[in-house]
């Protein structure tokens, strides 16, 4: 049985996958506390892992991102073996504190201040930025750099450090902007 906060379908609307649809299942629970988490880790549902692929299914797209919270706390490689056996190409956005199952399809690693980092070979690493140091990250081996403002306040600065590093791009919360799910 998994936490499960809530599974909705919609598109994606942050980092390399902006803007595909994609079946969210949104974890409970995590082992940081950020300041700017969007997810209330009290509310949740326990289920099975056959309930959450029967309400999966439902949708047309073959795209699931595992989230939270911190979803690591709550899968296993059998899991998302399920979710691979039934056509479902595999994304998780973590915050990267806990090693993860081999079988996913695409890691995006989001690291926050307050958890040692130990996924540092994701396919995406995507940073809100805060005004941080941004050296802590030169250590990462990404595909992909984003960078995406702290909930919309800080875009101006982001858009310069971007300009001035252009192995990073940019990053927005597009769902927001365009107020969908």
């Amino acid at each position: 049985m998994r936490k499960v906060n809530e599974i909705f379908y919609s598109i994606q609307g942050e980092g390399y996958f902006t803007g595909t649809p994609a079946v969210f299942i949104r974890f409970s629970g995590c082992n940081l506390d950020c300041d700017f988490c969007d997810t209330e880790h009290q509310s949740g549902v326990m289920m099975s892992d056959k309930e959450i692929i029967n309400e999966i299914i439902q949708y047309p797209a073959r795209h699931v991102v595992l989230t939270g919270g911190e979803p690591s706390l709550h899968i296993s490689h059998e899991f998302v073996d399920r979710l691979k056996k039934n056509g479902f190409f595999v994304q998780i956005e973590t915050n990267g504190t806990r090693e993860l199952p081999a079988n996913i399809d695409w890691i995006t690693c989001s690291p926050k201040a307050g958890g040692e980092t130990v996924i540092l070979n994701p396919h995406e690493l995507k940073v809100v930025f805060t005004g941080q140091e941004m050296s802590q990250y030169d250590c990462f081996n990404a595909q992909v750099f984003c960078l995406q403002p702290c909930s919309g306040k800080n875009t101006e600065k982001v858009i310069e450090y971007i300009l001035a590093h252009p192995k990073w791009r940019l990053s927005l919360q597009t769902h927001k902007l365009l107020n969908v799910r």
